[in-house]
């Protein structure tokens, strides 16, 4: 809901003038309700919103699941607010050192010397293996199965999510894979064999190498006490190990096609629609612009917010330089 002075400031015209338009995103960026748009465009686009209702993982297996879920939500919905208040890099979504924890949560990821209950941002994290969504519990868990770990899930969602990929339709016949990992096989061993078989691996050599770099996480996001195999070379031939790897793939070979899921992501929400043709030389210009003012996020929101898509009624005509 617009506030006060955004309805003065539309009622008197002087919304119209770019100068005012980018005041009130400046403004408006720093605002404490920044939080919703964490929630309704982070979390919606990442597949992790309403987390904290999460209620998918096995009781048995994973009895304190419900109740350090709120925590793992709170950490991701923190950051993404740190990200607007603050006017953050948009690749510290892949490459931040820092993360927000209170002393369950930080416990839970064997970050050391966080006391209380209260919320604080801590650095220097990634020794702890955290730092970014790739890293998150909520994102971990969220793609992970009830009783074990996927690949596949883990897989797909930094394909099609994160990279804007698309998978070819799977088989009418793909056969299930058990919930449980068998004892003699680890969940990537068990992925492996499923996916040898033609008609599976077309799509699961797309998907399967990125979830094997995060198989140094277990369902709920934490490290495993024994490291698995985490070395895996990506669909372009790159070898990588683990999320380190990975983090350092997305933000350097993978950059462009992230900024552009990212922008396309974010147009989309902005303006209401899907992305259509028309959009792309927008899309271009906002990529281009982030790579010169260090991906500051207040670049892309206000190339939107000052673009015709955002300003005009959608189906009049409108000129473009």
């Amino acid at each position: 809901m617009p506030d006060d002075e955004l309805i003065t400031a539309a009622s008197n015209g002087s919304l119209l003038e770019d100068a005012q338009l980018v005041k009130q995103v400046d403004r408006l960026m720093k605002d404490p309700r920044a939080r919703r748009t964490a929630i309704q465009f982070f979390c919606q686009w990442l597949h992790i919103r309403n987390f904290d209702q999460n209620d998918d993982k096995n009781e048995n297996l994973f009895p304190e699941f419900a109740g350090i879920r709120d925590d793992m939500y709170e950490e991701s919905v923190l950051f993404f607010t740190n990200m607007i208040n603050n006017d953050e890099s948009v690749l510290d979504l892949l490459t931040a050192d820092y993360t927000f924890v209170n002393s369950t949560l930080a416990a839970h990821y064997g970050i050391s010397d966080v006391d209380g209950d209260h919320w604080r941002r801590v650095r220097d994290v990634k020794p702890s293996g955290r730092g970014g969504i790739l890293t998150m519990a909520t994102t971990l868990a969220t793609n992970s199965g009830a009783s074990r770990t996927s690949p596949i899930l883990r897989g797909n969602w930094v394909y099609e999510t994160l990279l804007g990929e698309k998978l070819p339709n799977p088989p009418a016949d793909v056969p299930q894979l058990p919930e449980i990992v068998p004892d003699n096989l680890t969940a990537r061993q068990l992925i492996e064999l499923h996916s040898e078989t033609p008609e599976c691996a077309k799509c699961h050599k797309l998907i399967d190498p990125y979830g094997f770099a995060l198989e140094q996480y277990d369902v709920l996001g934490r490290i495993r006490p024994i490291p698995g195999d985490t070395k895996t070379k990506l669909p372009d031939g790159v070898a990588i190990d683990g999320a380190q790897g990975l983090r350092a793939y997305l933000s350097t070979t993978r950059q462009d096609d992230f900024l552009r899921q990212f922008t396309r992501k974010l147009l989309g929400y902005a303006l209401g629609r899907e992305v259509q043709l028309s959009d792309q030389l927008l899309i271009d210009e906002i990529i281009a612009d982030l790579k010169l003012n260090d991906y500051r996020i207040s670049i892309a929101i206000k190339h939107i917010v000052l673009s015709p898509q955002f300003r005009n009624i959608r189906g009049r005509d409108f000129l473009t330089d």
